[in-house]
């Protein structure tokens, strides 16, 4: 849904592949939406690689972005797909319906609810009351929510990011672009690759933005996003130049 200028209620995070920035990207709308006057929530169904005792996604985004509540529904010791990680630590998965109802339970309480997935969009999160796995995919239908793709800029992006997105269309799940981490110093194939997604983008961070200091993160998130995620950007080449 909108409110007459951005999304609201659950909208999914979820990524061409791992390792693209989903956190930062959720961390950067948190900001924005917030900064708008929104209630913002940030939920990860699916925590995995617990046993380093490294800080947790929700905490990477509660530290840069502060939302009003950051909620982790499973965790799991062993950097897998969750599901996977939960087999290997022989711990209970997480059951498609719990995460539904308490996504729901939060936009209930919130204007926006951020929910970042594990990975890309058909990893197995979890099992449904069949004893079927199910998956970020899974969730967006269930929810009835939009989702956010969160993209590499370089070489390759452009078939992954088609992948996700038709993979998104054929279950009539509206989708917008992030690029994860544009560059400090672009390439040829990074102004390219800008110029192929232009029309499905929403957004682009600056490559390093996680260890930014938290006040400067949240003043500069909304110079990342265009409207549909509370920010102000509307001219994509004049951004990218004045960051590289």
């Amino acid at each position: 849904m909108t409110n007459g200028n951005g999304w609201t209620g659950p909208v999914l995070v979820t990524g061409t592949d791992t390792e693209v920035g989903k956190t930062v990207v959720t961390a950067a709308i948190a900001a924005a939406a917030q900064a708008a006057g929104l209630r913002v929530a940030v939920v990860k169904p699916g925590q995995t690689g617990t046993a380093t005792g490294d800080p947790g996604d929700v905490d990477s985004v509660t530290r840069l972005a502060a939302p009003l509540t950051g909620r982790t529904l499973a965790s799991y010791p062993d950097p897998l797909a969750p599901l996977a990680a939960a087999r290997v630590a022989e711990l209970e998965p997480l059951e498609l319906y719990t995460a539904v109802d308490a996504i729901r339970e939060e936009a209930d309480k919130h204007d926006l609810v951020l929910v970042e997935g594990a990975g890309g969009l058909l990893v197995p999160m979890g099992l449904r009351p069949s004893g079927e796995p199910w998956t970020v995919a899974d969730l967006a239908v269930s929810l009835g929510a939009p989702a956010v793709v969160v993209a590499r800029a370089g070489l390759g992006t452009l078939n992954h990011t088609a992948l996700t997105l038709e993979a998104l269309e054929r279950r009539a799940i509206p989708a917008g672009v992030v690029i994860g981490a544009w560059p400090a110093e672009p390439e040829l194939v990074h102004w390219l690759n800008l110029s192929d997604l232009v029309p499905n983008l929403l957004g682009a961070v600056p490559m390093g933005a996680g260890g930014m200091d938290p006040g400067v993160f949240r003043r500069s998130a909304p110079g990342w996003l265009t409207p549909a995620l509370y920010g102000v950007l509307d001219d994509w080449r004049a951004w990218a130049e004045e960051i590289s």
